[in-house]
């Protein structure tokens, strides 16, 4: 079996055509969503997948404003500008590009963001909503995954999803929403005894430890859909996955590459959400 690989890229173009036209309805409303964008310090990571954003802003027509700040800002200042952010009507998600610099407290920042506003989806109300099966944003990686499942109709009810990894933007959240189609879901991580066991259990195994090659295709179970996260630059400067793509896709029956996989789709599904935010703020959803 070689299997079939699910392009992330090419869902989110597809995704982000159809945004496009929403957004010119939209407008010719008079409602423009606007996206705005917090960017702290000179990490170049940031930079880059802050420069994914605006293009794809752009390219929807979301109204993308960056805000660069140096790396220096105090939390006092930080906290200030997401104060004002939040009363301001033409802004309708805030994003504030994580990792901050270690003086700041990450979790104060999230929290201090309007839920209304948490396109990034993860104010611990937005998480309680998306925990009791209501309405709220989705976090941006997870809700991108579940879109590529189905978009190749993969069936998840009754089947056992396996994820590898635990943070609270990726792991947790997307057994959350796997959970809510009616799958089993166990999570492994760090301290998981006998790990091979549970991911040669899976019907559809989700990576996301930030290891290059972490699972390879030996333990795989035949036929399952394997979903890689990572995103690695090995020594030749080129990107990889936590998975090893080659042997795991002899076995798999559906699998993401890196890059071209989960990435794209991140940014998509923050489109998504700055959209829906527009809408909710003009009595439309």
């Amino acid at each position: 079996m070689t299997a079939e690989v699910i392009y992330g890229n090419e869902l989110a173009q597809s995704l982000r055509d159809e945004m496009k036209e929403e957004v010119n309805e939209l407008r010719s409303k008079g409602i423009i969503p606007g996206l705005t964008v917090v960017l702290i310090g000179d990490d170049p990571a940031s930079k880059s997948y802050v420069k994914g954003k605006q293009k794809a802003s752009d390219y929807v027509g979301v109204a993308s404003e960056l805000i660069e700040l140096p790396a220096e800002t105090t939390q006092e200042e930080l906290l200030g500008l997401i104060d004002e952010l939040n009363t301001k009507d033409s802004v309708h998600g805030i994003l504030v590009q994580l990792p901050l610099p270690d003086h700041i407290d990450e979790q104060l920042v999230i929290e201090a963001i309007s839920p209304d506003k948490d396109v990034d989806g993860f104010h611990p109300i937005s998480i309680g909503r998306m925990m009791t099966g209501k309405d709220t944003f989705y976090p941006c990686t997870p809700y991108g995954i579940i879109k590529m499942l189905q978009s190749k109709q993969i069936e998840i009810e009754g089947k056992h999803a396996v994820i590898i990894g635990r943070s609270n933007i990726v792991g947790k959240p997307v057994g959350q929403l796997l959970l809510a189609e009616n799958a089993t879901v166990t999570y492994c991580h760090s301290r998981t005894k006998d790990m091979e066991k549970f991911i040669a259990m899976a019907d559809i195994l989700i990576v996301a430890v930030g290891k290059a090659h972490f699972v390879n295709g030996d333990h795989i179970k035949e036929g399952a859909v394997v979903i890689d996260v990572g995103v690695n630059r090995i020594e030749d400067g080129s990107l990889t996955g936590d998975v090893d793509f080659d042997s795991a896709a002899e076995k798999a029956s559906f699998i993401t590459p890196v890059p071209r996989g989960v990435g794209p789709m991140t940014i998509t599904m923050l489109m998504h959400n700055t959209i829906k935010s527009a809408k909710k703020a003009n009595g439309l959803l």
